[in-house]
């Protein structure tokens, strides 16, 4: 049986939220509100929720201000949003969870299902809520640490660090510039979606590299050499996107 807490200043918010979860996440037993992050954390110790849903944005105090007080939590929050793109990046950046407002049932659903599908240990749970309050104390998004959960533990780095992204199936290896490779379980098209805004470039199918590494493209245009001394293939469709990277050095 899961318990959830929905913490939201908006009674229209909460009540929408509620109603979804009363009838149709059969895996949700208990819902109790709360219309403010003091509220919250006064109902959290008698409730210990495994589902928090906590509102992004609220008077005095704002769904981050309540991470901060609150000290090795052992549940797992969904944030929920209207469209606030600087919040949803730190968001995604630290491999957190989402919904924006007004939520869609079908994608409560399925961030329910991915909650039930985790198995992060509390440890790991509390270095991802700290990445987050981190991030959204920086100035620019550029200052943003990723955080990426493999099979050895969480990867923190930042978009600068990141020299080329490769697919393999269902998963992605990672090249940093200061540290081995390793593996993350997303596919590349998460990280392309992730890292839009910088620029990177998909010079294949398989491949996202990040421009400011692009050393120099091959005399026939089929592979660029990054600063690592690895070469990448460039497809046919993508050799002029390179040419034009390097041209605005």
């Amino acid at each position: 049986m899961l318990k959830a807490l929905i913490v939201d200043d908006e009674h229209k918010a909460r009540s929408i939220l509620h109603h979804y979860l009363v009838n149709f996440i059969p895996e949700i037993k208990k819902v109790e509100q709360a219309a403010s992050v003091d509220e919250a954390l006064s109902v959290l110790p008698g409730l210990r929720p495994d589902i928090i849903f906590l509102d992004v944005e609220m008077p005095h105090k704002n769904g981050f201000d309540f991470l901060t007080a609150v000290t090795n939590p052992v549940f797992d929050v969904i944030f929920t949003t209207a469209y606030n793109q600087y919040a949803i990046q730190a968001i995604r950046f630290s491999a957190l969870d989402y919904l924006l407002k007004p939520v869609d049932p079908e994608e409560l659903k399925a961030a329910v299902q991915r909650h039930l599908n985790k198995r992060e240990n509390e440890e790991q749970r509390q270095e991802l809520y700290t990445n987050l309050v981190q991030n959204i104390e920086k100035k620019e998004v550029k200052d943003f640490k990723i955080a990426v959960p493999s099979l050895e533990g969480i990867y923190f780095f930042k978009v600068d660090e990141i020299i080329r992204l490769e697919a393999e199936k269902s998963y992605t290896h990672i090249h940093l510039t200061s540290r081995k490779p390793f593996i993350a379980s997303k596919t590349l098209r998460h990280f392309e979606d992730m890292l839009e805004e910088f620029k990177f470039i998909r010079t294949h199918k398989s491949h996202l590299v990040n421009p400011k590494y692009i050393m120099r493209i091959s005399n026939d245009n089929s592979f660029v050499v990054l600063s690592d001394g690895s070469q990448v293939e460039v497809s046919r469709r993508k050799k002029e996107e390179v040419q034009g990277q390097l041209k605005l050095r």
